[in-house]
């Protein structure tokens, strides 16, 4: 009889471990922010919303369809979008600044 209780208690305790430790790891995936990369010894970059940030960006340009375009790629290249409709791409670093088209204008809106 006691040899049947220890085996009871054993197996709450056992699942109440489990229990526990499915909650923690539910936990700490769901406060992670998303990342992608550093599986190959880089940090982790942050994912960005290109095609919300780029539609700000293009928003008073002259030809949005083209700026949109332009801007998806660097965001997508560089992993930036500069804040403003205009200017401030300094604040991206050099592979925004300085990727350039087929005919050696800037590319980057």
């Amino acid at each position: 009889m006691a040899m049947r209780w220890r085996q009871l208690l054993f197996a709450v305790l056992l699942f109440c471990v489990l229990v526990d430790q499915a909650h923690l790891r539910k936990a700490v995936v769901e406060d992670e922010p998303p990342v992608s990369g550093g599986g190959d010894g880089k940090p982790p970059v942050p994912v960005i919303d290109c095609a919300g940030l780029c539609g700000v960006r293009c928003s008073r340009h002259s030809r949005p369809n083209l700026c949109k375009r332009a801007c998806g790629t660097c965001c997508f290249r560089c992993k930036c979008v500069p804040p403003g409709t205009s200017g401030n791409r300094e604040m991206c670093g050099a592979c925004y600044t300085n990727m350039t088209t087929h005919g050696n204008r800037t590319k980057c809106p």
